[in-house]
């Protein structure tokens, strides 16, 4: 254990200050997309099916009977219905929400809405941090909240989970009836909908890759050039004619060419076909998590800088598959210092004694030759129980804009310059504002670029600016906030991640508009490769042939390639 920290087996207790309560806000918002909320064009655009045999059109456990359910502003339900999701920045007023309640109603939705010239959008887990459902053009919202069933299909030797069973639902069924996993987020509240196709990742992915790098097979609800509606299953099995669809799925962000109705897992490296228990990853059986605090008082420039930089370093020394300390995955909030002190919390998944060896060289790095925390609260949980506990309690009522970056190698130290600026700029009144640096690598980085959609895969860290504020009329001091931070992060890059040396673009789980402005991109590269480099005109081309009519569109939607000679959905 490093020198000085003080360890202790209580619960970490919640600081009552406004100030307190924001800084660990912000850091919440980080996990609840998905690190992973995120989702994401993600969450909020992509959806779910029901359970069964595919195709069958049967309900999950919360099944809509005779479904879709039709909501329209004089139900008293539609508040409820149009106020769920963990960024409240956006508000929409859809003419209608449709729930349903399996494959099928999904369907009969998709159909109505595009008969009737309606703009169409789908809500997973409930939230997105731009307005890609809750736009004033959106007319139609159907909403996959009621198909939430995770089980074994046997036909497909595969564990199936509609696109509506939030995370904390999947790791609890996975867990308690078979012992296995799958490396996805670490909130419990973020839907599976848009946090998979958009290649969500979280504690374990360091250890196993991403959630994405488990899917077998998903079922989309398309809708083809003639308009006709059906709902297609894609394979990564290679004589799949529809294996595209199932690619684009693995990291292309969510939303974009269809209503994801289920999923299927089966990790690709998993030999036994007759038992489910050896079909995913299994967790160690218990986890130990911690959180550290170090207080601005005391930290100068100098202290942080070296700080940031050990951390940085620790990140490059342990990023590569393979790596013995894979099993540690920690999200370090550099926070205001209106906020009073930065945060490090995180969990490792190995065996007790290796767990604590694994923490305590990893904050023993952090701090070396600088300051040490206030205190160190660890505790050693029963996996599943850490699991459902995440990050903390839920973001709520708060309003919040995120920017990423994946990082090849650590902030260098101009950029660690440009953080403790904006962190103590006296300037504004900003107090939950962060920059957040997320361990990663590992077994993601065990992947070709091009093996999934998602191409981000020789990353040792993901960054995340966030600002996070309680009413509308704060918005324009807390935007411009951490539009200026990310620009100065990424000056001699046109102000945002463009890959080269040292960073590799942005996640599409932390959809971010700015990308495609030119006041804010003056790199020359579009948004598009920053958030899947050379996966992109592939994409487009599965783009065009399963929604070659663009209906599932919003700011940053893959747009379909020009024609090609055979009509789309058609094979």
């Amino acid at each position: 254990m490093a020198r000085g920290i003080e360890s202790t087996d209580s619960e970490e207790t919640a600081v009552g200050t406004p100030e307190e309560h924001a800084r660990r806000t912000v850091l919440r918002a980080a996990t609840a997309a998905g690190a992973g909320l995120a989702l994401t064009a993600p969450e909020a655009r992509a959806a779910a099916g029901g359970g069964g045999a595919a195709g069958s059109g049967a309900g999950g456990a919360d099944g809509v009977p005779g479904g879709p359910l039709s909501v329209v502003p004089a139900d008293p339900r539609y508040d409820h219905l149009i106020a769920r999701g963990a960024s409240n920045r956006f508000r929409g007023r859809p003419e209608r929400v449709y729930l349903v309640g399996s494959t099928a109603q999904v369907v009969r939705a998709v159909r109505e809405a595009v008969r009737s010239g309606a703009r169409l959008a789908v809500r997973s887990g409930g939230h997105c941090f731009e307005d890609f459902v809750d736009h004033p053009d959106v007319t139609a919202v159907i909403d996959m909240s009621p198909m939430r069933d995770v089980s074994f299909d046997t036909r497909r030797r595969a564990f199936v989970v509609e696109a509506g069973a939030t995370l904390g639902e999947v790791y609890r069924k996975l867990y308690l009836g078979w012992g296995v996993t799958v490396p996805a987020g670490y909130h419990a509240e973020v839907g599976a909908g848009g946090h998979v196709p958009g290649g969500g990742y979280g504690p374990l992915c360091r250890l196993f890759g991403l959630v994405s790098d488990h899917l077998y097979a998903v079922e989309v609800v398309v809708v083809d050039r003639e308009g006709e509606t059906r709902a297609v299953v894609a394979t990564r099995e290679r004589d799949d004619p529809h294996r595209e669809l199932w690619w684009a799925h693995t990291g292309g962000g969510g939303g974009n060419y269809g209503v994801v109705t289920r999923f299927w897992f089966r990790s690709p490296k998993a030999t036994d076909r007759t038992d489910p228990g050896r079909m995913l990853p299994v967790p160690t059986r218990t986890a130990l998590t911690f959180t550290a605090d170090w207080s601005w008082e005391g930290l100068d420039e100098e202290r942080f800088t070296r700080m940031v930089r050990n951390h940085g370093q620790w990140a490059e020394r342990h990023g590569a598959a393979g790596d013995r300390s894979a099993a540690l995955y920690a999200e370090f909030a550099l926070t205001r210092r209106a906020a009073g002190a930065h945060m490090l919390l995180g969990q490792v998944a190995a065996e007790p004694g290796e767990d604590r060896r694994l923490l305590d060289g990893f904050l023993g790095a952090v701090c070396a030759g600088t300051t040490r925390p206030g205190a160190l609260k660890v505790r050693r949980l029963p996996w599943l129980t850490a699991a459902l506990r995440g990050s903390g309690e839920a973001v709520g009522d708060w309003h919040i804009k995120i920017k990423s970056a994946f990082l090849r190698r650590r902030l260098t130290d101009r950029q660690i310059a440009v953080v403790h600026r904006h962190l103590t700029r006296a300037d504004t009144g900003v107090i939950a504002g962060s920059v957040v640096l997320n361990t990663y690598g590992g077994a993601v980085n065990a992947l070709s670029p091009s093996a999934t959609a998602m191409p981000h895969r020789d990353s040792v860290l993901k960054l995340s600016c966030l600002a996070s504020w309680a009413e509308p009329g704060q918005a324009p001091e807390y935007l411009a906030w951490i539009r200026e931070c990310y620009r100065d992060l990424f000056t001699g890059t046109g102000g945002v991640p463009v890959p080269g040396e040292t960073a590799d673009g942005a996640f599409i789980n932390y959809p971010d508009t700015d990308l495609a402005a030119p006041r804010w991109n003056t790199s020359g590269t579009p948004w598009q490769t920053l958030y899947y480099k050379g996966n992109h005109a592939r994409l487009r081309a599965v783009k065009a042939r399963w929604d070659p009519r663009d209906i599932f569109r919003h700011a940053l939607s893959v747009r379909p390639a020009r024609p090609t000679a055979s009509p789309a959905g058609k094979s």
